[in-house]
């Protein structure tokens, strides 16, 4: 057997097969180049042994070759993500009963997905995400689908609509399901609490309704995303003692009641958003005990009282875990891994120069990448991969917590981003934000704040982002050096007794300030957008 290897060059211009077939030609892999055109119909004909073949990452347009569903070597393995592929699903490949993993992610397929994918007895991963797919996803008949097959299945991206059909929940093996970014709707059904398997499950961006399932904290779901839905109720039995939940996303969705003190058993959290809902009540201190934990965003919420001064436990370390997407199946040959070379079988080429041997697999990176949306710097921002790993940040803005800001909270030396705006804090900044020597953005606007800006936060050489407009601050803006010096009005307007540039005031032109904080109410003024 024999491998043609040309992945990753700037290879241009159409394919171009040989014209005579090569039977010992098993694996093909010519992804990440700049070739165009129809994918060869001889293809087949050409490499009639063909157990893997990688074409992603080009310009390739056309219709998917039907006979690469005539295959019948074992383990087939078809990678035409990231290409610009038109029309659907051949029938004949959908039947194949040798295609083991399928990815046609981020191309221009649409029409109906054809039921018979589902139905195949040799298929574990499969990613459809990023194409045009519209319409219900197929109902089966449960009595012909062999539920032990399928792994992975990716659907975001889409214009799908419905319902999640019921089949869905007998694939006992199931270990990541996404389906975000569509038009699905429906209630998640109990049959969910059966996927003992099951660790991502993404179902964001949809108009999923009613209550969430009190049966996750029996799951080893590890990373759970249902923002952007209308999930309401509350989450009192939701979450109990799920100690592998690392990502838990409830952003934007209409949840009510308070933050269950339950929520101090998720001992794995790492990421916890839950923005834009209608919790109310105070912060949870078992927050604290979530020592994992490194995104917090409660923002938008109706939250009260003061803010646990023990979140200076928090180490906000950074952690693979958010990141990680792993997920695994047993095959003949072992444990599979999407992430590393494909260990299943493991293929025993010779150089194309003859003689010399080597091993080669088909390298499969689980298409699953975990994502986390987080405003920080005043803009909106995904983080994924290495990125997410190091990201850490509070964010409890637009709410109507009270009391001055804990001087612990200067102790979260690994910090990124806090904002605290659109709240009713008072009392003064505290001079210990100068240890958070990590910070990027630093928003305390909106508040009630008196007091000076403390002088030593111009030793925060990593700030970009520093907002404290909107207040009652007095006296002198600390003197512009280092990253205070790239900081314009916009970050101290409307506080009546600051001073200094970039403000326009002089400070021996203004009366003295009050001594204390003004009994007013930002938050129920202002219209609940972070600035």
């Amino acid at each position: 057997m024999q491998a043609f290897l040309m992945k990753g060059n700037s290879f241009m211009g159409h394919l171009n097969l040989p014209s005579h077939p090569n039977p010992n030609i098993s694996f093909v892999d010519i992804s990440d180049n700049k070739i165009e055109g129809p994918i060869p119909a001889n293809i087949c004909s050409i490499f009639p042994q063909l157990n893997g073949l990688n074409l992603a990452g080009n310009s390739l347009q056309g219709n998917i070759p039907p006979c690469l569903g005539s295959l019948t070597t074992w383990n087939l393995l078809l990678d035409l993500s990231h290409n610009q592929l038109s029309g659907g699903i051949p029938e004949m490949l959908a039947q194949s009963d040798s295609l083991r993993f399928l990815r046609l992610s981020n191309n221009h397929l649409s029409g109906k997905i054809t039921p018979t994918i589902f139905c195949s007895t040799s298929l574990r991963l499969l990613y459809l995400d990023g194409n045009n797919f519209d319409g219900n996803i197929p109902s089966i008949d449960i009595s012909t689908f062999l539920s032990y097959s399928l792994v992975d299945m990716d659907l975001s991206n889409n214009n799908l609509s419905g319902e999640l059909p019921r089949w869905i929940w007998n694939v006992s093996n199931l270990n990541a399901l996404a389906v975000s970014n569509n038009q699905l709707k429906g209630l998640i059904p109990i049959e969910l609490c059966h996927l003992d398997s099951l660790r991502i499950l993404d179902l964001s961006e949809n108009n999923f309704s009613g209550p969430i399932p009190s049966c996750f904290g029996a799951q080893s779901i590890i990373h759970l995303h249902l923002s952007k839905n209308r999930f309401s109720g509350t989450l009192t039995n939701a979450f109990f003692n799920s100690s592998s939940l690392v990502t838990l996303d409830l952003s934007e969705n209409q949840l009510s009641g308070e933050i269950p003190y339950q929520i101090g058993t998720l001992s794995a959290l790492s990421v916890l958003l839950l923005k834009a809902n209608y919790f109310i009540g105070e912060i949870p201190t078992e927050i604290c005990k979530l020592y994992s934990l490194s995104i917090i965003d409660l923002s938008q919420n109706k939250l009260f009282g003061l803010i646990p001064s023990c979140l200076s436990r928090l180490t906000l370390d950074p952690n693979d875990e958010k990141s990680s997407t792993k997920t695994y199946w047993e095959g003949s040959g072992g444990i599979f891994e999407p992430g590393n070379y494909f260990g299943m079988t493991e293929f025993e080429f010779f150089t194309l120069r003859g003689g010399e041997s080597f091993d080669v697999g088909f390298e499969i990176e689980n298409q699953m990448e975990e994502k986390v949306d987080y405003t920080t710097k005043r803009a909106s921002y995904t983080y994924k991969g290495n990125i997410l790993e190091y990201m850490s940040g509070i964010d409890f803005s637009c709410n109507r917590l009270t009391g001055e800001i804990p001087i612990e909270i200067g102790n979260l030396s690994e910090i990124r981003s806090l904002n605290l705006s659109h709240n009713n804090l008072t009392g003064h900044i505290p001079s210990t934000f100068s240890k958070l020597k990590q910070i990027e953005s630093l928003d305390l606007s909106h508040n009630n704040l008196i007091g000076r800006i403390p002088a030593q936060l111009t030793e925060l050489y990593t700030l970009a982002v520093f907002n404290v407009s909107h207040n009652n601050l007095s006296g002198s803006i600390p003197s512009p050096k280092a990253q205070f010096g790239t900081f314009d009005e916009s970050s101290y307007v409307e506080n009546p007794f600051l001073c200094g540039l970039p403000l326009h005031k002089n400070c021996s032109d203004l009366d003295s300030p009050p001594t204390t904080a003004p009994n007013t109410s930002n938050n129920e003024e202002e219209s609940g957008l972070m600035d």
